[in-house]
């Protein structure tokens, strides 16, 4: 599976010359190991590769003895992975190194050395979990890897020239045309259906069942119950109800997360821990109201009132459609026609909360309840321009699921914060079009904001 991280890491690896070590963060199941593995084999001469979710214990407790002599640590390590390294032509590779926090520490002595290079992949959770008694090494680059995009599902479906044919339209602000349109239509309605986990899109890229798919994802899905459960130690339950409450929080027309319905009168204070674990689990997106929308989004966040995004939608239809454990191809084929009987703004606005958020914005909107009418707006996202300027810095972006809607609170945004605001957008399932000063946008035109 070709993977966009895949060139992020050959950066760094320009860029560092061994300065440094990288240590990729991402939810489980997201193809961490997977491509540091490929790289590690494509891009150095030999790679020694260091699985410490397997590794006896004899391998953990050499960081213990022979830290402050690694010549004798290398010497155990390539004799019992039969791997011979070369002086700034390898690479050593920690996977899963939050089973072994010494491993993680010795990193700061590794780079000094200076032989080879180093990469580690990990759970943000479980890392974060695993540092007692160890110093976090300064010399440690961060990368976070998301579930699979657009484009790297059109990739792995064997399609190389859709994506680039919708960059060349979405820059020149022009449509693909009705043609063109229903197709990549057609294939962004698959990759909503599948997601973006690498083995979710390899089981429909081999079987071209969603049946099958579901089946993966559901393991998923259960591995992340599993880890709630091992890893939110003292609020586990608190964890589960959020995760499991998701879908009926964002099918409600207005999406902010209500704690009433986890337990009559929640507080905020009382689940924050809750909210946080699953976002540095890498397994949902919190997205926060901000209360002006101006250049200062995050001054003005009101950090107790959010909604809560799954960072896969392909899993998040799996959690949604879940009476009877396993969705049936008659549903597939009606949220492919998208025909399903229900309100599909939870999906809509899901994905597009996930390619934003995988593009780098960091999720905010506007709310505000009003007696007065035209104070009374909902206002899905808001993102930065990359450079600001003394005006018009942030695009108001609406989504809309269905044929017909209406603008009523973007166009109430834009009468009372016109000076604040850059291109509003409407994302929609038609072909682009301009209507000044709206810009309007098919879904997958998303991630190129």
């Amino acid at each position: 599976m070709r993977r966009k991280i895949y060139d992020q890491l050959k950066h760094w690896k320009q860029e560092s010359n061994g300065r440094t070590a990288i240590l990729i963060d991402g939810a489980r199941r997201v193809g961490k190991s997977y491509i540091v593995q490929q790289f590690a084999q494509n891009e150095y001469r030999s790679a020694l590769i260091v699985d410490f979710g397997s590794a006896p214990t004899s391998i953990k407790q050499l960081f213990d003895n022979y830290i402050d002599d690694l010549d004798t640590l290398f010497l155990n390590l390539t004799t019992y992975y039969h791997v011979q390294l070369h002086p700034r032509q390898s690479v050593v590779v920690f996977d899963e190194v939050q089973e072994c926090p010494r491993a993680r520490a010795a990193i700061k002595y590794l780079v000094a050395d200076g032989r080879y290079d180093y990469i580690e992949t990990g759970s943000l959770t479980s890392l974060r979990r695993n540092v007692k008694n160890i110093i976090i090494p300064s010399e440690e680059q961060h990368l976070k890897m998301y579930p699979m995009d657009f484009e790297e599902f059109l990739w792995a479906s064997g399609n190389e020239q859709m994506m680039d044919t919708i960059a060349h339209c979405f820059h020149l602000r022009k449509p693909l045309g009705q043609l063109l349109h229903r197709k990549a239509m057609d294939l962004f309605r698959q990759y909503l259906i599948v997601g973006g986990m690498p083995q979710a899109v390899a089981e429909y890229v081999h079987s071209r069942s969603f049946e099958q798919v579901d089946k993966v994802k559901r393991t998923i899905l259960d591995l992340y119950r599993t880890d709630i459960y091992k890893y939110a130690e003292g609020y586990e339950a608190k964890v589960a109800d959020i995760f499991d409450e998701i879908p009926a929080q964002l099918q409600k027309h207005e999406k902010k997360f209500s704690l009433a319905a986890l337990k009559p009168g929640a507080r905020f204070r009382d689940y924050e821990n809750a909210f946080l674990w699953l976002r540095e689990a890498m397994i949902v997106y919190t997205c926060h109201n901000t209360t002006a929308p101006n250049i200062g989004l995050r001054l003005n966040r009101d950090t107790t009132t959010l909604k809560c995004y799954m960072a896969d939608t392909g899993l998040l239809i799996s959690l949604a459609f879940d009476e009877n454990g396993l969705l049936n191809n008659d549903i597939y084929a009606k949220l492919l026609l998208d025909k399903l009987e229900i309100n599909q703004g939870m999906i809509a606005e899901n994905v597009v909360a996930q390619m934003l958020q995988t593009a780098g914005h960091t999720l905010y909107f506007y709310s505000k309840a009003s007696p007065v009418a035209d104070d009374r707006m909902e206002i899905d996202f808001l993102i930065r321009k990359p450079t600001p300027t003394n005006r018009h810095n942030i695009s108001p972006i609406e989504v809309k699921s269905g044929a017909r809607y209406t603008t009523s609170s973007l166009n109430k945004l834009m009468k009372k914060f016109g000076p604040y605001l850059a291109t509003p957008y409407i994302i929609h399932s038609g072909d682009l079009r301009i209507d000044e000063p709206i810009c309007y946008l098919p879904y997958y035109m998303t991630p190129l904001l």
